[in-house]
């Protein structure tokens, strides 16, 4: 994929995570450590996905908050948008596995543009259930891009999945 330019989109959430069994409190969120890791080696363009009304740190009512958008198949208001997609050819989009696909504001994100003809690269957080349905869910929300393998990552190995993501990236030409 050379001489095209990159996005790297990506939802986190910090505060109280469920991590191997426990409750830890981050201070960044897992999926913004990886997008992180994944724009130091491609030096792509970075963007995070902001809710205007924020989800609860605590991890219980969060969940439940994540439920309810998503049986209500809410379109959450983001704090910004970016006004220059067009100038993208790839876009590397992160979020964690909330009840087996995105959180509703990368939703929002996917459904504010329009990504016919681009490439989308989803990587994801997660305890335990991968990609869930993630991916059929940016298919089909994006029917136009092209989209390539996604990375699962299990949150509680984030600052650690360097090698992990630098390989996955290598693997489908983007380093």
């Amino acid at each position: 994929m050379e001489n095209t330019t990159t996005l790297i989109a990506y939802f986190s959430r910090k505060g109280e995570n469920y991590i191997n069994g426990s409750f830890v409190n981050l201070s960044i969120g897992n999926t913004a450590t990886a997008a992180n890791i994944i724009k130091s080696l491609t030096n792509g363009d970075i963007f995070e996905i902001e809710p205007v009304n924020k989800y609860s740190e605590s991890y219980y009512p969060c969940t439940k908050e994540a439920k309810d958008e998503l049986n209500k198949n809410a379109r959450p208001e983001l704090v910004t948008y970016i006004n220059n997609i067009e100038v993208y050819d790839c876009v590397i989009l992160g979020y964690p596995n909330w009840w087996g696909t995105m959180p509703m504001p990368v939703f929002t994100f996917l459904e504010k543009y329009d990504f016919s003809g681009k490439t989308i690269i989803p990587f994801c957080t997660h305890e335990g259930s991968g990609m869930g349905r993630s991916v059929k869910d940016i298919q089909k929300t994006c029917p136009q891009a092209h989209i390539l393998k996604g990375l699962p990552i299990r949150g509680s190995d984030a600052k650690n999945a360097g090698k992990e993501i630098q390989e996955w990236l290598k693997g489908l030409d983007i380093l």
